[in-house]
């Protein structure tokens, strides 16, 4: 699995639309009114690595699986939402859920598809979500405080260190600022985690644009970048629209449309990098006859525990791994020839896993 994004934003702003044609299915329903998606949908969709292809061929595997990205569309948010407005106490809890948020925006002008407020503005309507997600955990972080106040005086180590964080927290969020930009420690990273901020999450910003923006982006767009960059977020811009249309074609006319439109690639592949830039991951393969399989880690895993993103028992079983890059691997025709070059390597339990490492993992039973 690569990571679970839920997909936000107000309603109307085309998240059903995205989410249909990121998962190629039908499953959000799409339609020009509020709280058209009443559940959250979930959708998987595969993570298009062209070096699978490259691998696969050259040991000739049977099969190839890549990492998967779980997408989980959201209801549609309004004002109010902190205080149970609309489906503001659903949204709250679903987010909490999430590794990161795809936080669409609305970036076309289309008098027949309405506006919540009855305004095309994406960065007010970034402001609006991001009020409501910080009203929230403000109200979260004021009813600890006594408690975990009360604890520290009785010289409880934990609750003293929690307390420091909410108190840093709470700052910045009597600021208008989010969770996410509290300056922590690594060894501060778990019990920050602990808190369960909604706005600690990791966002990204969707900025949906006409099908003739979709190449270039456009004035509205170029004002959520803007924003993004001055609160060190990311922003990729994809037309919904497009998306969609492309979603239910073959390989060959998907390339051929793209090509008509000014596009290199689909929306999907450029929202999964920026993801994987954003949650800082990495992915790694194993290679055999029987299949070539991609996997996601954090950057900084280390092998036993990449090993354990396979099964548990190779972690706890972990002797070594045998470790080619994947250049090595196709520049020197595969295993045999990485071997022979002496480009393997064997890695012990420190060795720390890189993107695009073949790995093929020793373990005790």
């Amino acid at each position: 699995m690569g990571f679970k994004c839920g997909i936000v934003g107000l309603p109307n702003v085309g998240k059903s639309t995205l989410f249909n044609a990121l998962t190629e299915t039908a499953a959000a329903q799409a339609a020009n009114y509020p709280f058209c998606t009443i559940e959250p949908n979930v959708g998987e969709v595969a993570v298009p690595d062209p070096r699978l292809d490259s691998l696969a061929k050259l040991a000739k595997s049977l099969e190839i699986i890549p990492t998967r990205l779980t997408f989980v569309d959201i209801a549609g948010l309004v004002r109010g939402a902190s205080k149970g407005e609309g489906l503001g106490n659903q949204f709250l809890a679903n987010i909490r859920e999430v590794d990161a948020i795809a936080h669409v925006v609305r970036c076309f002008v289309d008098d027949d598809v309405t506006h919540v407020e009855n305004r095309i503005d994406p960065v007010a309507d970034i402001e609006t979500v991001e009020t409501e997600l910080m009203l929230a955990d403000l109200d979260s972080l004021e009813r600890r405080v006594d408690a975990l106040e009360k604890k520290a005086k009785g010289n409880d180590k934990e609750a003293k260190e929690a307390l420091d964080l909410v108190s840093r927290a709470l700052a910045l969020l009597r600021e208008g600022k989010p969770a996410r930009m509290v300056q922590r420690k690594p060894e501060e990273e778990r019990l920050f985690h602990s808190l369960g901020l909604l706005t600690s999450v990791p966002v990204l910003y969707v900025c949906n644009v006409e099908e003739a923006s979709a190449a270039t982006g456009n004035a509205l767009s170029q004002r959520v970048e803007e924003r993004a960059k001055a609160e060190g977020a990311v922003s990729v811009v994809i037309s919904a629209k497009i998306e969609a249309e492309i979603a239910v074609l073959s390989r060959e006319e998907r390339a051929e449309y793209l090509g008509a439109v000014g596009l290199a690639e689909p929306g999907l592949d450029r929202l999964i990098r920026a993801g994987y830039g954003l949650l800082d991951l990495v992915t790694y393969f194993t290679v055999g006859p029987k299949e070539t399989r991609a996997w996601t880690v954090t950057r900084g895993t280390r092998a036993p525990q990449a090993a354990g993103v396979i099964h548990t028992d190779f972690e706890r079983g972990f002797i070594r791994a045998e470790t080619i890059s994947y250049q090595d691997y196709v520049t020197l025709g595969g295993e045999a020839g990485s071997r022979d070059a002496g480009r393997m390597r064997l890695e012990g339990k420190d060795y720390v896993v890189a993107d695009g490492d073949v790995l093929h993992f020793r373990f005790a039973n």
